[in-house]
């Protein structure tokens, strides 16, 4: 499974979907799941800017700070004076005249993002990090680790996505048996989650940190372990 940081609740994804459409008044505990500081951030990798929403509210929907830091990167959001829910699962950004300036569209197992031009995507990252990773990005040599240091296999990415959305990846012959077992062939990206996984279903999903590195999700269970960039 992708994963993705977001802060949208399951329970509250229901109720905007069955009927909190733009305009009316959503219950104030949805508002507050979805209050938080996100990065707005190209697709592509290019350089975004973080946006807190805040549960106060505002002209057209509820309050929001940060916006000025999108000046430079995307300066049309540099415009955004209040965030809403769109009635349909989704957000939007409007200016002080409730033009939409952004509309983020719910999709199920992915984080929020644009539909026009190249996609932006709303989401939770981690400190100082501002644009998403890519496959070209992450393309290169990393080492998968044990926090104490103890190397369990080498791992090169390949950069380019084949027509089902992955890209091809090689271990290294040393690899240790609990690794080497899981036969990994392919890798994906999506926000700041990193998936490895073989043809066969098996699979391991890391989320990224702050230095650019990735720690085993979570949600994955067992020993922890990191892909250490090379």
């Amino acid at each position: 499974m992708i994963r993705f940081v977001l802060r949208l609740a399951a329970s509250a994804a229901t109720l905007l979907i069955c009927g909190a459409a733009y305009g009316q008044d959503i219950d104030p505990d949805i508002i507050k799941v979805q209050a938080g500081t996100y990065l707005v951030a190209p697709q592509d990798g290019a350089a975004g800017c973080r946006i807190t929403l805040e549960t106060d509210m505002a002209i057209g929907g509820h309050s929001l700070s940060g916006q000025d830091s999108c000046a430079k990167p995307m300066p049309t959001l540099a415009e955004a004076a209040a965030w809403n829910f769109d009635g349909n699962g989704g957000i939007i950004l409007i200016d002080a005249t409730r033009k939409v300036l952004a509309r983020f569209v719910e999709n199920e197992g992915s984080p929020m993002k644009t539909e026009d031009g190249v996609p932006l995507l709303l989401i939770a990252a981690p400190n100082g990090i501002d644009r998403l990773p890519t496959f070209g990005s992450l393309a290169g040599t990393w080492t998968m680790q044990r926090p104490d240091g103890e190397k369990l296999c080498g791992v090169t990415l390949k950069g380019n996505a084949e027509a089902d959305g992955n890209a091809p990846l090689s271990l290294s012959g040393d690899c240790a048996a609990n690794v080497a077992t899981l036969k990994l062939a392919v890798w994906h990206v999506e926000g700041f989650g990193l998936t490895l996984m073989g043809h066969d279903g098996s699979s391991l999903a890391f989320d990224m940190r702050a230095d650019g590195n990735f720690d085993k999700s979570k949600e994955e269970g067992g020993k922890p372990l990191s892909l250490v960039r090379q």
